[in-house]
């Protein structure tokens, strides 16, 4: 995967089929998208949101959600529910997903969460040119804050949360960045955030989960 330039930026789904079709929907044509972790866990759709993602082939890194799904260390409802719920094949998929990627003759490189620290959290506050290695771009999901930082390195970035942003604005966030020049635009869209909490109603699924897509 070399020749791509725009690349559409997802990260944390949190099994919110809702939210990731608008943000499909939203995208501008881009050549290639890419996928920062946490398909799974907290939401009621993470059969769909799998599909969605295998289906489009898209690279995609591991999240602590899909990994603890895999491993049934499922410590939160929704964690607990995609576990019962997705095929042998999607746990097996989930549990082959890497720790990282480097696409686009290694000028980017994906993570969920800290390049040099698994389940690390990667704050606004964190970014900085030593995040970076050889890449010109370093793409991180994991705190659900979107956020952007350029610096002479390159570029790093958090394209925010599909499926539950925690900055304050709740609708649906992704990135786009371009190779081209380095420049990153940091999106966001309105979704049927009512839809998703009933959904969560008909499941075992904490009803805090459906609450904290509007408050957190």
């Amino acid at each position: 995967m070399t020749e791509a330039t725009r690349i559409g930026l997802l990260s944390d789904i949190h099994a919110n089929a809702v939210a990731l079709r608008a943000v499909l929907d939203d995208m501008e044509p881009v050549d290639a998208l890419l996928c920062a972790g946490d398909i799974v866990g907290y939401g009621p759709s993470p059969q769909a949101c799998l599909n969605m993602v295998r289906d489009r082939s898209i690279p995609t890194v591991v999240g602590n959600h899909d990994r603890n799904v895999v491993r049934g260390m499922t410590w939160e409802s929704g964690d607990e529910y995609a576990r019962r719920v997705l095929s042998t094949d999607d746990l097996e998929w989930l549990e082959d997903l890497p720790r990282e990627l480097q696409l686009f003759d290694e000028r980017l490189k994906i993570v969920h969460d800290h390049p040099d620290e698994q389940d690390r959290y990667t704050e606004p506050a964190d970014f900085s040119p030593t995040l970076l290695e050889d890449e010109d771009v370093l793409v991180l999901g994991h705190t659900h804050i979107q956020h952007a930082e350029t610096f002479d390195d390159g570029l790093v970035i958090n394209p925010g949360s599909v499926g539950q942003p925690r900055d304050g604005d709740p609708d649906a966030a992704y990135g786009v960045v371009d190779l081209s020049d380095l420049s990153v635009d940091l999106c966001r869209v309105p979704y049927d955030i009512e839809r998703v909490q009933q959904r969560i109603e008909g499941t075992s699924i904490s009803g805090r989960n459906g609450e904290r897509l509007v408050f957190d």
